[in-house]
Order: C-alpha cells, then structure tokens, then sequence
C-alpha cells in the first residue's frame, strides 16, 4: 500500500514513557494509601486512558479516579514528563516519511498539551503536521473517537491511511474507523493482545516501519 497518512501513537511507539508514567501512578496510589510495588501493574496504565486504568486495576469508583487522575498529573507535569525516552531510530523513521512526504500525524489519549511538550522536549515536533491528543478536562479521551476526529477535520482519505500503535486500543480505534493499522511490539502491548484485534501489520522492530510504509 502506499500509505500517505500516517498516524502515530505517542507512549510505547514512539517513546519509552516507563519511568515517568509508573511514578507518576505510585505518587497518585500513595495520596490513597496504597504502595504499589508490582511494577508490572503500574505499566499497564502506558496507553489506555488513566482514569479507566485507575477503575479497572484499583476498583476506584469514577469520582475517585478523577481525583486518582489529579494527583498522577502533579507529578506528571513537573517530572514525569520527562521521565522519558525517545526509542532508537524513530527520528529516522519519521525523517524518511518526511522525504517521501509522508503526511507524520500523533494521534494519542494523551492529554494534547503534554503531547505538544513532550515532542517539543525530543525535538521531533516538526516531522509532524498535526498533533491531536484528548483534553485535559478528561473529555475526547477514546482513541476510536481521536481517529475519527483527525479522518474528518484534516479531509484525509482511509485507504491511504494507517494507525501505528502499541496497544489494542490502537488496533481497534483503527479498526472501527476502517484504516489499516500497524502494531508495534517493541512497546507495551503483548502479541497476544495485538493479534487478538487482527492488525493488518504486526511490526517487531522500530527499523521495520520503514519497510511497512
């Protein structure tokens, strides 16, 4: 396929969030009490939406969560930002996509504004066109509905574009959206999860993105 649009999940395909994220939970978990040393658990929050984290694995009721969410973003917006590692080969992947002119496009749960600092921390902002992320507030947080709000404000066209992504939550905004997908397994999803949704590329290297698109 000639690809022309490319959308890119922002933690786990791009950068390696681990650091930031899981500190960023434990200091939320310890506002409640709660010391969490099962780092396997706190990696799980890299991807889905944080208050949906905090409900599934921790019972928190959605008033809770809210307040779980918070906290997370007082350390997340002072340190955990940049708690934070761009993966090796990425700038080169995103460099030769803007050779071939590529549109590069983030679409990520991300809150938008820490999406735009992060970017701008690893100097990778311009090989992007747009940058799309949830808000703030909490609202516009499913990456189903971020897909769908880049496909129609920006005009694009489906069958020239394609999501790369980390998680199922990646694969099945996608695939809800009738867009081909990549999944990365060089991030935080297993192939297990991954398969299970059926992308049209599974992709075990970040060297190999190239050859897909």
């Amino acid at each position: 396929m000639n690809y022309i649009n490319v959308l890119f999940d922002l933690d786990g395909t791009l950068t390696d969030p681990c650091e930031g994220i899981t500190n960023s939970v434990k200091y939320s978990l310890e506002k409640f009490g709660i010391a969490e040393k099962d780092n396997g658990k706190l990696k799980l929050f890299i991807g889905p939406p944080l208050e949906k984290s905090f409900m599934e694995y921790y019972g928190f009721d959605k008033n809770t969560a809210q307040k779980a969410v918070k906290y997370y973003r007082e350390y997340f917006s002072e340190k955990g930002i940049y708690e934070n590692l761009l993966y090796e080969g990425i700038e080169n992947v995103l460099k030769e996509l803007n050779a071939q002119s590529k549109n590069c496009i983030i679409a990520t749960s991300k809150p938008e504004i820490f999406a735009i600092k992060i970017v701008r921390y690893f100097q990778i902002e311009k090989y992007f066109k747009y940058i799309v992320g949830s808000n703030i507030e909490g609202t516009f947080i499913e990456k189903e509905d971020i897909i769908k709000s880049v496909l129609e404000k920006y005009k694009l066209k489906n069958d020239v574009t394609i999501m790369v992504g980390d998680r199922k939550y990646d694969i099945i905004g996608a695939n809800k959206n009738r867009i081909n997908s990549i999944g990365v397994l060089y991030g935080y999803g297993t192939r297990e999860e991954l398969e299970k949704e059926k992308p049209t590329y599974l992709c075990n290297r970040v060297n190999e993105l190239l050859q897909l698109l």
